[in-house]
């Protein structure tokens, strides 16, 4: 049985550009590529929940702008409903992101836009929606407060809640114990338990002191190690599945956080959705692009029966 998912967070058009290395404050250096594509972490999400065949919905604000007509052609492409909120007033979010071209590794400023103005009473003007939901998901590039009120809608209506605490940052105490599952990556998970995650052991540590604090289920990303999944009665190591050289990490986590969300709403157990978002990111880092990177589930299953 195939239960929606609704999704709230952010569009931004990224713009990214490649270059052997960062330049230092006041320097010029010459770039050896750009492309310019639909990202944000919520709105990735959606995208890659929506190729792996979810129902999936995506509650944003956006601008009146050229951004926006992409963002709204990107969701059709890829089957996602918007529940948009015009804001003609602000602009449609957009992110810088320089990938180092030797390693593939980025770094990113994201300036949301209209998308930072999602409130509370947004929310609340889409609580039947979200009640209707299988699966929930949010990050943090929208306003907390605003991430806070869906959670609770959410949980209050029996919906399975995801959280995915990017970027990093300070959370109130009261929002984990309305996630079902939380799912930082090595930076974040330090930011929120001041465990530094360098091994497996380290990321059990550390997703214990998220239980402590109210989490239901942490799956802590790391990379190339792949993911654990930690419960109270569990703790299962999920291994990295390769699907090739890697030639940009930048849309990795969103990756694995819509096919979380899409492997939930379709009932995998929770050991299973995670091996699965795990393929799902294996396939996106080998393309370039966030967005762009998703792959269909048609391409996961067959990663996932090459590697048994």
């Amino acid at each position: 049985m195939q239960k929606p998912v609704v999704i709230l967070g952010v569009f931004v058009a990224d713009t990214a550009y490649r270059a052997a290395r960062a330049p230092r404050m006041g320097e010029t250096i010459l770039g050896s590529d750009f492309k310019l594509g639909p990202g944000g972490k919520g709105s990735n999400q959606a995208v890659a929940a929506g190729r792996l065949g979810a129902d999936v919905t995506f509650i944003t604000r956006l601008g009146r702008d050229p951004f926006a007509e992409m963002a709204r052609a990107t969701w059709k492409d890829a089957g996602v409903k918007p529940a948009v909120i015009e804001t003609p007033e602000s602009y449609t979010g957009a992110a810088y992101i320089f990938v180092e071209e030797t390693t593939g590794n980025n770094a990113i400023i994201v300036c949301p836009g209209a998308a930072s103005l999602i409130s509370p009473d947004d929310i609340d003007a889409n609580a039947a929606l979200i009640r209707s939901a299988g699966v929930f998901v949010t990050q943090l590039e929208q306003p907390i407060e605003a991430a806070v009120r869906a959670l609770e809608i959410a949980r209050e209506a029996g919906v399975t809640t995801i959280l995915n605490p990017a970027p990093a940052a300070k959370l109130p105490d009261r929002i984990y114990k309305l996630s079902d599952y939380l799912t930082p990556n090595e930076t974040e998970t330090e930011e929120l338990t001041g465990i530094r995650v360098e091994t497996v052991d380290d990321a059990r540590r550390a997703a214990d002191r998220l239980l402590e604090m109210g989490v239901g289920t942490a799956i802590v990303t790391l990379g190339e190690k792949g993911a654990l999944l930690h419960t109270r009665g569990q703790s299962e190591h999920v291994p990295a599945v390769s699907a090739g050289p890697v030639v940009e990490t930048t849309g990795a986590g969103d990756a694995f956080n819509g096919g979380l969300a899409a492997a939930l709403a379709r009932g995998s157990s929770p050991l299973d959705a995670v091996r699965f978002a795990c393929a799902v990111a294996g396939i996106s880092v080998t393309r370039p692009g966030t967005a762009p990177s998703m792959p269909t589930l048609a391409e996961v299953e067959a990663l996932l029966r090459e590697n048994g």
